[in-house]
């Protein structure tokens, strides 16, 4: 985590209260499995699948080679989390 904190160019506390603000606004979201395999890491599967059924607008992550433009597919962004970042003000 220190590492992705350090290139978001974050604090420990902004860290902190990012993490706390998204759990104060998150909703449980019931995850079907109908689009695998959509990907090569499952991981990443599970991310796409809550995203596609939470009806996010985004994903954010350090990790956008992955996803490719599947995300695309269903509506969704693919952010770094500097960018995400910049949308929100922050």
């Amino acid at each position: 985590m220190a590492e992705h904190r350090l290139a978001a160019g974050a604090s420990e506390s902004d860290v902190r209260n990012m993490i706390d603000a998204f759990v104060g606004i998150a909703e449980p979201v019931e995850v079907h499995y109908q689009w695998r395999p959509q990907l090569n890491d499952a991981g990443d599967e599970m991310v796409l699948e809550a995203a596609v059924n939470g009806q996010a607008d985004a994903i954010v992550t350090f990790n956008r080679r992955d996803y490719g433009r599947i995300p695309s597919r269903f509506g969704i962004e693919l952010l770094n989390p500097v960018d995400a970042l910049r949308r929100i003000g922050t």
